[in-house]
């Protein structure tokens, strides 16, 4: 039995509030247990001067003073990104790439802010997971507007972390268990099962392949039930 009384291959509760900014094209607030991040898509009609043809789909990542047990400093406050948040919205801009049909999009950029009002561990696979329903959401506007022909959106995409904790492997791990893992490992995979990225860390130990596996097998069971909330929440989203 964990910390909070989950079996070892249970999410922790999951709840994403579609809509929480009025005024971004897509807006999702997603908590996974305690950790809350706000996932905001904002739609541009302007690609960036790289992109030749098609859109572009990119990410900011930031974590609020306080979303933390200690307060933090703001990046603008040391003018400068931290090596942390440039490596995360850097996986969360390649996530989110890989399921959107950039051709489809036309010419316009979507920019996912995930901003990070709580942390209790997980928080760039949340902004991943959160992410990608807020520019779903700011897709199927443009497709009800008749900006686009059809849906850009390829198919859900999401993100869990697992880990080995006193030599047990469990899913979705919070800070105190992210804290004391012996193995940390992030998964981000598309509803079919196809994986995009692993982050994989023996952080007290090395780990072998096949734990390696198991952690995965564990992630792909998460990341299945997150997608279907995915979809629901699109479903419903006006």
């Amino acid at each position: 039995m964990r910390i909070d009384g989950r079996k070892h291959d249970e999410l922790r509760p999951v709840k994403m509030t579609v809509g929480f900014n009025r005024f971004a094209e897509g807006s999702v607030l997603i908590e996974m247990g305690n950790t809350m991040v706000l996932c905001n898509a904002s739609v541009e009609e302007r690609v960036p001067p790289h992109v030749q043809s098609g859109g572009w789909i990119t990410a900011e990542y930031s974590m609020l003073p306080r979303a933390n047990r200690e307060r933090s400093k703001r990046d603008v406050s040391k003018l400068k990104l931290s090596p942390r948040s440039a490596e995360i919205q850097r996986l969360i801009g390649r996530s989110l790439r890989s399921a959107v049909d950039l051709e489809a999009l036309g010419q316009r950029t979507i920019t996912v802010d995930c901003d990070v009002l709580q942390g209790d561990g997980g928080t760039r696979t949340a902004s991943v997971t959160g992410g990608w329903l807020a520019a779903a959401i700011a897709c199927k506007k443009l497709m009800q507007a008749g900006l686009v022909e059809e849906m850009p959106m390829k198919q859900p995409v999401a993100a869990v972390s697992a880990g080995i904790v006193e030599n047990v492997p469990m899913l979705d791990l919070c800070y105190e268990e992210d804290s004391s893992a012996m193995v940390d490992l992030n998964c981000v995979m598309s509803e079919d099962g196809l994986l995009i990225e692993l982050q994989g860390t023996g952080e007290e130990r090395p780990f072998t392949v096949e734990e390696q596996q198991e952690l995965v097998r564990l992630c792909h069971k998460g990341i299945m039930e997150l997608t279907k909330l995915q979809k629901q929440y699109l479903e419903d989203a006006e």
